[in-house]
């Protein structure tokens, strides 16, 4: 299929689904050609891997507004567009009448005759009003003509699919007029990956219930049927992502290390990267699993294998961002001297590492097993639970219940001793009033609501950064180094004035944050990328975090880089080059001795009077990349708020050099997984479905899964674009 991604892609799409007229019959199938499939640009390879995922989008649309009036079809009507036939007198309002003629009624009750013009509207709004037959037939009406709605949407959705068929010329989807039970088949097929689904979902009992009220005629798959399709689609979607990943320029791989329910350690392996539109793309490459105690030395080749099976080389890949075990952390750093690639560790599990040592302090330790103690009594003691739930009632205050905190998410550790803030008095009234309740749970001393109460503002300031890395413009690396240096700064601040045991808390925290992103005032800082991206951000460019010596130095680091670009230029680095002027294409050696007489004689006439006093213009002698830094440099800085790859969208024209550079440092994320996740209270719906999924189907479902809202995505972005060009 590797030869032939255009053409499978359209045969794949039209085996499912055909063109439907607006007569409601189905037009002949159109016929597949033997030519040979051509290259497509990487915008048609954005807008092309959409569509398998969309085809059946379309078809479950188609599906809605008929399946109830399939149930109901009576005879009288042959060929394919009987799937579209109804039959109105298979409806319940039927009961109350008969039918005289074409264009005529009576009714059974009260023997008046109405007009029939092929709806049964008007006859149930009769047996409502003049017979007040109301009990189901209502109901009724309301879902016949929600359908009715249905239907004519899903007629303009098909009128619009063939506009866009006949537009694009590449894809070939509109109504579907295959047997029924194969669009169903592949729409259960679409709920397993989507919904995070095992496959052995079609023996659960519920849900052959379900399917075969709305399907009496679906014969349910086998899951060994379901896989065979699943690996079908798998291997569809997964060419299409290898040819995306082609064009990338270069890619910075996320290794996520989690655990199944069963105990079983998995690697998802992600790549990141940022495309010719200057947008964030991110795709999952596989899932494997792995023995999380050689994850030390594994990593490395696992990750190859990754990169092998799509067709991209260890020389793509610009930097890893990991997730793993300490051992894993040791190994990634040692891929810089194996595979040349840069590591840095996730920073939601670096900020978690580095409050867990700042709260290890003894006398935080005892207060908050003391508070986690007061948070079971009342969740388990009913009568304390309903006490407590009486004193909010009088001031209005019932949303507020104690909550427990999970040791592996720090965020829940600031959320559970902010309630108990906020239920301070409510705890202490219940205890007192309830004293053989207080002899069995040990309340917190006053010196230790003190204690929490002096910790809650610092953990708000590393909550704060947390959300300021959640925000879309930050998911780059470059917002991580103010965002830390930020930290250190605030919650410093904040222990001036403290006591003792916060002031050790926080000297904790400040040490770890120090020592694991290397925040020293030496030259050795500046090989973090993450210093790096942060200058090419045209937010933080100005690097104030940095000492005017380091800034210097980085700047010259900058230099260097862009040199060696421009000295062993790639063919997507040509462009940076400017020729001069003078230069001539042809003209052999003659042209060759022309041009460099123009040049003597250029550079005499060019030189001024006042080199005397001032000495030569240096602009004049710098070369070109260095003057786009220079520009760079002197620009002004952009707001907070701005997205840094909208604005490089904007101004690689001016610095094109730098450009390229930015796109490296620029694509490397923060977080090994989306920030929403990596910095979440509680467990996301994907890492619980996840956790229980088969191991033999698993990477197939997270591959569909986790890329298809990527696809997604990106196919509305194009749709946007092509519509702001027309």
């Amino acid at each position: 299929m590797a030869g032939g991604n255009s053409t499978s892609v359209s045969q794949f799409l039209q085996k499912w689904v055909k063109p439907e007229g607006d007569g409601g019959e189905a037009q002949p199938k159109e016929e597949a050609t033997d030519e040979p499939a051509l290259p497509l640009a990487p915008q048609a390879v954005q807008e092309e891997t959409p569509m398998v995922f969309n085809a059946y989008a379309m078809t479950a649309a188609n599906l809605g507004a008929s399946s109830r009036r399939k149930r109901e079809k009576g005879g009288g009507q042959d060929g394919p567009g009987a799937a579209l036939y109804v039959d109105r007198r298979k409806s319940k309002v039927w009961n109350y009448y008969t039918k005289l003629g074409d264009a005529y009624v009576e009714c059974n009750v009260c023997k008046k005759q109405l007009s029939f013009h092929n709806s049964t509207t008007t006859m149930r709004e009769h047996l409502v009003r003049k017979h007040s037959i109301r009990d189901t037939l209502l109901s009724q009406l309301k879902d016949d003509q929600s359908a009715e709605a249905d239907y004519a949407a899903q007629e303009n959705a098909a009128k619009r699919s063939r506009q866009a068929t006949s537009e694009s010329g590449l894809y070939h989807v509109a109504s579907c007029s295959e047997p029924r039970s194969d669009v169903v088949l592949e729409l259960v097929l679409e709920m397993i990956f989507r919904d995070l689904h095992p496959l052995s979902v079609v023996k659960d009992k519920g849900f052959g219930l379900l399917l075969g009220y709305l399907e009496p005629n679906f014969t349910l798959p086998a899951p060994v049927q379901l896989s065979s399709m699943l690996w079908h689609r798998y291997n569809v979607v997964k060419q299409h992502l290898e040819r995306y990943l082609q064009t990338a320029e270069a890619i910075a791989l996320c290794a996520e290390f989690w655990l199944s329910r069963l105990g079983q350690t998995y690697l998802t392996v992600t790549a990141n990267f940022i495309d010719g539109e200057w947008r964030r793309a991110r795709c999952v490459m596989g899932t494997q699993q792995t023995q999380g105690d050689k994850a030390e030395g594994e990593l490395g080749e696992k990750l190859s294998a990754v990169l092998a099976e799509f067709g991209l080389s260890g020389k793509s890949v610009f930097c890893v961002v990991h997730d793993g075990p300490q051992s894993a952390a040791a190994g990634a750093r040692r891929l810089k001297d194996v595979y040349g690639w840069g590591s840095l560790c996730c920073a939601a599990r670096t900020l978690h590492l580095c409050v867990k040592a700042g709260l290890e302090v003894e006398q935080v330790q005892e207060a908050l097993s003391i508070a986690r103690g007061l948070v079971r009594y009342f969740q388990q003691d009913a009568k304390a639970a309903r006490s407590l739930t009486n004193k909010l009632e009088t001031i209005n205050k019932t949303k507020l219940k104690p909550v427990t905190d999970v040791g592996s998410r720090w965020i829940t550790t600031i959320e559970m001793c902010e309630t108990l803030l906020d239920l301070k008095w409510a705890i202490m009234s219940v205890l007192e009033e309830n004293p053989k309740g207080a002899a069995a749970v040990r309340n917190l001393a006053d010196h230790q609501w003190k204690l929490l109460q002096d910790l809650v503002p610092v953990m708000r300031t590393v909550k704060i950064a947390t959300a300021f890395l959640r925000e879309e413009q930050n998911a780059s690396v470059s917002s991580l180094m103010p965002c830390v240096h930020g930290i250190v700064a605030a919650i410093g601040q904040q222990a001036e004035e403290a006591g003792v045991v916060i002031k050790t808390v926080v000297g904790n925290i400040r040490t770890e944050l120090t020592r694991r992103w290397g925040l020293s005032e030496d030259e050795k800082a500046l090989e973090n990328p993450a210093v790096i991206a942060s200058f090419l951000d045209p937010r933080f460019k100005e690097m104030r975090f940095l000492s005017p010596g380091l800034r210097s130095e980085l700047h010259r680091r900058v230099k260097n880089m862009l040199s060696q670009v421009f000295n062993h230029p790639s063919p997507s680095a040509a462009q940076f080059r400017v020729p001069n002027s003078d230069y001539k294409a042809e003209g052999g050696e003659a042209g060759g001795q022309l041009a460099a007489r123009k040049d003597r004689c250029s550079s005499a006439a060019s030189q001024s009077v006042y080199d005397i006093l001032l000495g030569k213009d240096p602009t004049e002698s710098m070369p070109e990349i260095h003057q786009q830094l220079e520009n760079y440099i002197v620009e002004p800085l952009c707001k907070r708020s701005t997205n840094p790859l909208d604005w490089w969208k904007n101004n690689e024209h001016r610095f094109p050099a730098v450009a390229r550079l930015s796109r490296q440092y620029l694509a490397v994320p923060a977080t090994a997984v989306l920030p929403e996740q990596a910095f979440a209270a509680g467990e996301s719906a994907l890492e619980h479905r996840r956790a229980v999924l088969a191991p033999e189907n698993l990477d197939q479902i997270l591959f569909l899964h986790q890329n298809f809202d990527f696809f997604e995505s990106m196919r509305n972005s194009n749709e946007t674009r092509n519509r702001n060009l027309h």
